[in-house]
């Protein structure tokens, strides 16, 4: 796989693009409009919602929308990252590998699925590991790209550092390539970011090599 490296000065595009007045809508609301609109979806396709299996198909999927699989757009769903004081003073490389990546690709609306490796060189303070993982399903549960996702992943955790020496890279295949259109069910897709020390070559090896050790 051959991964393409994320500038830092790209980070500037990296928001997520929301309207305004994304969040005047309680999630009541919201469930709400969105059945509304998914059961005319799913009328306009000819599907009969008197059906037994399917009468309560666009409350699922309106709640599902809003509370798990979009979640990450509600910046109030932004997990509390907690920093503890550095005392065993482990100044080398940390990696957490292999956490699920279970996101939507933004242009059809299906599945992303993968994984994610982060690694960061701690300074004064460590970062609880779960919040790691915490962090990186946030991004996630927003439509994405992957692109956006990783750089978003990378921000996010030198904001909650307060440093740059941080790396990320993801491996995820498409169901927009797999299920639809060309139909490849065996190509992936890597996306990287490498800032503060993680710019060195040899720091940037010895993370990558980590990763590749399964």
């Amino acid at each position: 796989m051959e991964a393409v490296i994320i500038p830092e000065a790209e980070t500037f595009f990296a928001n997520t693009p929301m309207r305004p007045g994304a969040f005047e809508q309680s999630d009541t609301e919201k469930i709400s409009a969105v059945e509304y609109h998914f059961s005319q979806i799913l009328q306009t396709l000819g599907l009969d919602l008197n059906d037994n299996s399917l009468s309560g198909t666009p409350a699922r999927v309106a709640k599902m929308f809003v509370k798990e699989r979009f979640s990450g757009l509600n910046p109030a769903n932004k997990p509390r990252i907690s920093l503890f004081e550095n005392k065993y003073g482990y100044h080398r490389m940390l990696i957490e590998k292999d956490i699920s990546l279970y996101s939507c690709c933004e242009h059809h609306f299906v599945p992303i699925i993968g994984k994610v490796h982060v690694a960061y060189i701690p300074g004064d303070r460590v970062i609880g590991l779960s919040k790691i993982n915490r962090l990186v399903q946030y991004y996630a549960k927003r439509p994405q790209v992957q692109e956006r996702l990783t750089i978003q992943i990378a921000d996010g955790l030198k904001a909650a550092l307060c440093h740059h020496d941080v790396a990320v890279v993801i491996e995820a295949d498409h169901l927009c390539v797999a299920a639809r259109g060309i139909r490849d069910v065996q190509s992936n897709t890597g996306t990287s970011s490498y800032s503060g020390k993680f710019q060195n070559e040899n720091t940037r090896a010895e993370f990558l090599a980590f990763i590749r050790n399964k």
